[in-house]
């Protein structure tokens, strides 16, 4: 034991000035908004990783396949091509096939989300104009449903919305166990790597980060509290600008965040609502590492309360009781009052309500775009070969999506600031949410998708149900 203790003293002894220089070179750093690139050229070695384990894994499957017996090998044919064959086998990593390929899809609005089938073509074309029949009569065929029954099998098979909550597949594996295909031992160079990377996950990094995490977050309650004693005005604001963009810098090396934003001389918001695809918490301090913003949401208790409370000190931000979420036009009211005020900060908002998994943009809520002024959009897109940002917070508590960013690799993402958009004079705020929400996804390669997010946690609504029924009816109606 006395052995061990000396051992271990000798070693703080020895690490403890070099990582205190560490410390305090990423406190620099941060504070001039400036990198060394260390960041980018670590991810530029893992990228060399990943595509070593990539092509060793390829070459022992297929080490594997030959190896095995004719009878054990499931041959090609007709209705399974070998393309289709390699994929289900694993040679591309976590590649999610697609079940189908959809063509008419059931969605909560019949009338935009697909065209006049093949039935109600043949409705229209005189099925049912039969001069000796009377001109009222309905004659129905089980032909007129098919194409309904069709898209119900689909949705069965494969639907559009379970699979936006859960994490994103990979295309080859990224040395994590946490992801769908574990290869960690199926080579011994893959096995040597694989431990070589845990060791510096969890030894390294981890530590590390969870001190900058602590660092920062203490460093962000104080400087607000101090801001907070200021008084009102423009100098104020200049001072929670630059302690933001300080407090947030730093913050992000806690997940050796690497982001790279577009367009930001000319598109960037300056004033009125900012809108943005929702991935994870994480989203803000990717925003905010850019800029300062108003954020807008419920109050929270515990951890999120204590940054909650604590921003708000400096910054005029929005936090809504529960009662008070539900009540449009509150939220409505104090959205009109930020925006009227020209000197405040551009007003962050999710419009989707809910972490989706970075691969498609679900139904935006339209709330913030009925109260006029300018819509910024922002897309982000992140990177999952470093890790999966997705938050699943139906499976995940916070702490637990912390632990599983800060041992991952790293964060990488892209930003687009996109041209300002204002509502048209015949436009709904229906339409124009839209609108925004297409130019979103089509920035950020994402799939566009008029569901809601919040099918998540209830049940479809029954006036959907019914739009169904009231569109099936008109087809066999042939209007």
């Amino acid at each position: 034991m006395a052995v061990m203790m000396s051992f271990v003293s000798v070693a703080v002894s020895i690490l403890y000035t070099p990582f205190l220089l560490l410390i305090l070179c990423i406190i620099f750093l941060a504070s001039i908004g400036k990198s060394l690139g260390v960041r980018r050229l670590y991810v530029n070695i893992l990228l060399k990783l990943f595509e070593y384990g990539r092509q060793h894994i390829e070459v022992a499957k297929k080490l594997q396949r030959n190896d095995s017996s004719d009878e054990d090998e499931e041959p090609p044919t007709p209705d399974k091509p070998p393309s289709a064959i390699i994929k289900e086998n694993g040679i591309n990593g976590c590649t999610k096939m697609s079940v189908i390929e959809r063509q008419e899809i059931l969605g909560p609005s019949p009338e935009l989300n697909y065209k006049r089938s093949q039935s109600q073509e043949r409705l229209q074309n005189g099925h049912t104009n039969d001069l000796n029949k009377p001109e009222n009569s309905l004659e129905v065929h089980l032909s007129h449903c098919l194409d309904l029954v069709k898209a119900g099998m689909e949705s069965i098979i494969e639907d559009q919305v379970t699979s936006v909550f859960e994490a994103e597949e990979l295309r080859s594996w990224n040395l994590l166990t946490r992801t769908n295909r574990q290869y960690e031992f199926l080579t011994w160079r893959l096995t040597i790597i694989w431990v070589m990377g845990f060791v510096v996950r969890y030894f390294f990094l981890l530590p590390l980060r969870i001190l900058v995490f602590f660092i920062g977050v203490w460093w962000l309650i104080i400087s607000t509290a101090l801001i907070g004693t200021l008084p009102d005005g423009a100098f104020k604001q200049r001072v929670n600008n630059t302690m933001s963009l300080m407090c947030f810098n730093f913050l992000s090396r806690c997940i050796s965040a690497v982001i790279t934003y577009h367009n930001g001389d000319k598109y960037k918001p300056r004033s009125g609502i900012c809108v943005a695809n929702h991935t994870s918490p994480i989203d803000v301090l990717v925003l905010m590492c850019d800029s300062s913003y108003s954020l807008i949401g419920q109050s929270h208790g515990g951890f999120l309360g204590l940054l909650q409370r604590a921003l708000a000190r400096a910054s005029p931000h929005i936090w809504f009781e529960r009662s008070e979420v539900k009540d449009r036009h509150a939220v409505a009211t104090r959205l009109k009052e930020h925006i009227s005020v020209p000197d405040n900060p551009p007003i962050l908002i999710f419009p989707e309500g809910t972490c989706i998994n970075n691969t498609s943009v679900m139904q935006f809520k339209k709330g913030s775009f009925e109260v006029g002024g300018t819509i910024y959009p922002v897309a982000i897109k992140y990177d999952p070969r470093f890790g999966d940002a997705f938050w699943n917070s139906s499976r995940y508590g916070m702490l637990h999506y912390l632990l599983n960013m800060m041992s991952s690799w790293a964060i990488v993402c892209d930003v687009w600031y996109l041209p300002a958009m204002t509502r048209r004079d015949d436009e709904s705020a229906v339409d124009f949410a839209n609108r925004v929400k297409a130019a979103i996804a089509r920035r950020g390669g994402l799939v566009d998708l008029q569901w809601d997010g919040q099918l998540k946690r209830m049940k479809a609504k029954k006036e959907w149900r019914e739009l169904q029924q009231e569109e099936f009816s008109k087809r066999l109606k042939g209007e």
